[in-house]
């Protein structure tokens, strides 16, 4: 991902809390749920969550409805604090 990244990891996020959610909302939950997962596995803040579009593809991928069960994410801390997440 990046050679000035001081904590590199691979995260498989469990999106099953999104079934809580009403049909319509549950692929915006689930992004909801991956910046919250960053924030708390990475020590960051939500100002410096980067989240990439392919992220965002593969959760809308289909539909709002029917978002996956969980992803696979690669997270990235630099020294600035800020964190960028891919797919992994």
């Amino acid at each position: 991902m990046a050679q000035d990244a001081i904590k590199e990891q691979v995260y498989t996020i469990p999106l099953r809390a999104v079934k809580a959610a009403p049909r319509w909302k549950r692929a915006n939950r689930a992004m909801t749920l991956i910046k919250k997962y960053l924030i708390k596995h990475m020590k960051s803040e939500l100002s410096q969550i980067k989240i990439d579009r392919t992220v965002n593809e593969k959760v809308w991928e289909r539909g709002s409805e029917k978002p996956p069960s969980s992803i696979r994410i690669r997270a990235a801390k630099f020294e600035d604090g800020e964190v960028q997440a891919e797919l992994a």
